[in-house]
């Protein structure tokens, strides 16, 4: 992707306008998991909403990058869940629609919003200032999660014909955990030559 493509998204209006997104759809994501959250023993409610915490977190990214400021390690938790929640959801509603759910327009809402969540981690990459040990937070955490997801059963709902597979959703979104934080590393850390300021 070409450099003047990419500081297109460095200027601060864009920031804002992504900011006008990402906001209220961080606010819906919680919303959307409100019945979940209200049977989940207390000490799991911060590891449930995996889809807008990721959204959250990039909200703080996108709140810094306003300030010209860098929050590395904030960067490396949204980049990581970005692409990792992004792509599950993704997958999770089109395997619904093939084991036999009728897609509706809330579905393919949820497939083009969280595919935009993992492009904007993409895009976002040569602003990122994540060194290795910011990534090794971030990889901690995601995998943790995954364990507080499919060991307590903690996950997110998915729909009844996908219930029965649960247990390869599990490995799928462990090795998904895997995948996100090797292309973080990759865009973010190793390949992140193109340092881009926010103008």
């Amino acid at each position: 992707m070409g450099k003047q493509l990419l500081e297109w998204f460095g200027q601060k209006w864009v920031i804002v306008l992504l900011l006008l997104i990402n906001i209220p759809g961080t606010i819906y994501g919680y919303i959307w998991y409100q019945r979940q959250l209200e049977v989940t023993p207390s000490h799991f409610l911060l590891f449930v909403p995996d889809s807008p915490t990721a959204s959250l977190f990039f909200v703080f990214v996108l709140v810094a990058f306003f300030l010209k400021r860098n929050w590395p390690i904030i960067e490396a938790l949204a980049a990581v869940t970005l692409i990792k929640y992004g792509i599950w959801a993704v997958v999770m509603n089109l395997a619904a629609g093939y084991a036999g759910d009728t897609l509706t327009w809330v579905n393919w809402m949820l497939i083009a919003s969280h595919a935009g969540m993992a492009l904007q981690a993409v895009l976002y990459s040569p602003y990122f200032r994540i060194k290795p040990w910011h990534l090794l937070v971030a990889a901690v955490w995601t995998l943790h999660n995954d364990i507080i997801d499919y060991v307590f059963m903690m996950h997110p709902w998915v729909s009844p014909r996908l219930v029965p597979e649960i247990q390869t959703i599990g490995y799928f979104t462990f090795w998904l955990s895997m995948f996100s934080i090797a292309v973080v590393y990759w865009l973010g850390v190793r390949r992140n030559r193109l340092k881009l300021e926010i103008s």
